[in-house]
């Protein structure tokens, strides 16, 4: 209640002195509602773990209050006419509320339709599990690796170059060992032997020995594994078509002029 008192205060008081200072009350009236207020002393409270102090809920009302009015100056002088990032801005925003429009959640035979014409989407990568011994470009690459092969086939102890994303690698998918070592090592490593050193594979960064020790094959996942997904990926979908829907809807209403003289 004591909040309520000093919010109320300090509304009135600072609608007063703006009030004064602009001595109109056509289109330079700012109306505070109870919901703003208190939203930003929870947000306040939130982020600095208690509630604020007078002084405090002063500065934030006038915040509020100075970025109101500096907004509207800001729209007298058609600053939002040309702005990319407010146009954006505005644009994410009607999108946002045509999205939830779509208040009720998908039915179970929706899900289960949506998962069987969308499974590639859902499709679990071929993983790969595997060890290497490194030998850096910097330094004979091939030779080294070359001789570090035939010492591991005689039964010898090895020693190589440290790699900068460590020496195990753990199911993962070609696409992300294409990503770290690049394609033709990639494209390498489908061909190896599993349980068995490699002979030397190029890299983007040298040569390496390569053991491995699992390979996973791809496959499709029993969608009461991934049901939540599934069912969040329909319902963005849903979101999706309301605004295509209403951008459609809306589209016939407007005339576009383009240069057909430009060039690029």
């Amino acid at each position: 209640m004591k909040y309520k008192v000093i919010i109320f205060f300090f509304i009135g008081l600072l609608l007063y002195i703006i009030d004064i200072g602009l001595n109109s009350y056509d289109d330079k009236e700012i109306f505070i509602s109870d919901q703003e207020i208190t939203s930003l002393v929870s947000a306040w409270n939130s982020q600095v773990g208690r509630n604020p102090t007078d002084d405090e809920i002063f500065r934030i009302i006038n915040n509020l209050i100075e970025e109101e009015i500096l907004y509207r100056e800001a729209l007298l002088l058609g600053l939002d006419k040309e702005d990319r990032i407010i146009k954006r801005r505005l644009a994410q925003k009607i999108s946002f509320l045509k999205q939830e429009s779509i208040l009720n959640m998908p039915t179970k035979d929706e899900i289960f339709e949506y998962y069987d014409l969308n499974k590639d989407k859902y499709f679990v990568d071929k993983t790969f599990t595997f060890t290497h011994l490194f030998y850096s470009s910097e330094s004979s690459s091939k030779e080294r690796a070359t001789s570090s092969y035939q010492e591991i086939i005689n039964g010898y102890d090895v020693t190589a170059d440290p790699f900068f994303l460590g020496k195990n690698f753990v199911d993962k998918s070609l696409k992300n060992i294409e990503s770290d070592l690049g394609k033709n090592f990639a494209s390498n490593l489908q061909n190896l032997t599993i349980n068995k050193w490699s002979e030397p594979i190029a890299s983007a960064f040298g040569h390496h020995l390569v053991y491995i020790s699992n390979i996973n094959n791809g496959y499709y996942p029993n969608i009461n594994t991934i049901y939540k997904r599934v069912e969040m990926d329909l319902l963005q979908d849903k979101r999706d078509q309301a605004v295509k829907r209403f951008v459609d809807e809306v589209k016939s209403e407007y005339k576009v002029y383009i240069n057909p003289d430009l060039q690029f």
